[in-house]
């Protein structure tokens, strides 16, 4: 098991990225949690295409929790600031980059994906949208994050889901790397029926491309080769700024 805490922490090394200044940095109070995101809205008639990020640094090597999750890695980052749509967002994970009290080390350990986590990050995207047709993209963790924002909200505005790297079923998955069950997160009963496509590298060891297939129906899968679990994408950007 140290093993694979290893692997999740040295995927994550800490790298920097630089902000375009069309992008204002927005904190947003919801009934529960601060969220930190960067938004670029210019055009009230197009979708907002929202990015929410993945678990973070949730461990160190040893496999214990950190003090902090916000992220060290700069993928989804690096994505959402070069897309070139009207409308970008990158929406961050409670407790990340934001220094707020009502955090705890649950909400990136066993409570990831727990029901108060998830209605903060629902009301953050409801803030965000203003009711204008939401393309969600979550990475990593960030993709069940917004799967089951969509299953607790039916109503939001989704017109198209995207998934990179994206864990689908979080007790799959850490029986899968015999992780420890995430005890107070909950999982998705059923994949949402709204568009929907589904990105993995092949050589992905975080999540395996094997589970995606086995949750998610063929035609929304693509497989990258050679891709891992935050590199090798460039070449489908186009398929990820598609509205």
């Amino acid at each position: 098991m140290k093993k694979i805490f290893l692997l999740l922490f040295l995927l994550c090394g800490c790298q920097t990225v630089t902000v375009p200044p069309s992008f204002i940095y927005k904190e947003i109070q919801t009934d529960s949690y601060q969220l930190a995101s960067w938004q670029k809205i210019t055009n009230s008639s197009q979708p907002v295409r929202i990015y929410i990020e993945g678990d973070g640094n949730a461990f160190n090597y040893a496999g214990q929790p950190t003090a902090n999750p916000t992220p060290h890695g700069v993928f989804l980052r690096k994505i959402a600031f070069n897309d070139p749509n009207p409308n970008v967002v990158y929406l961050a994970r409670p407790c990340q980059f934001v220094n707020d009290m009502k955090c705890s080390e649950k909400d990136w350990t066993t409570g990831r994906f727990s029901p108060e986590i998830i209605a903060a990050v629902a009301q953050a995207v409801q803030d965000i949208s203003k009711n204008q047709p939401v393309i969600l993209i979550g990475y990593s963790g960030g993709a069940l994050v917004s799967g089951l924002v969509m299953e607790k909200n039916p109503d939001l505005p989704v017109k198209k889901w995207i998934t990179l790297a994206g864990v689908l079923n979080h007790g799959q998955w850490t029986e899968n790397l015999k992780l420890p069950p995430l005890t107070d997160s909950l999982d998705l009963k059923k994949l949402p029926s709204v568009p929907q496509i589904h990105l993995i590298g092949d050589q992905d060891q975080v999540i395996s491309w094997k589970l995606t297939e086995s949750l998610v129906d063929k035609k929304n899968l693509i497989v990258i080769p050679n891709a891992t679990h935050d590199n090798g994408y460039n070449t489908y950007l186009p398929v990820i700024y598609e509205n």
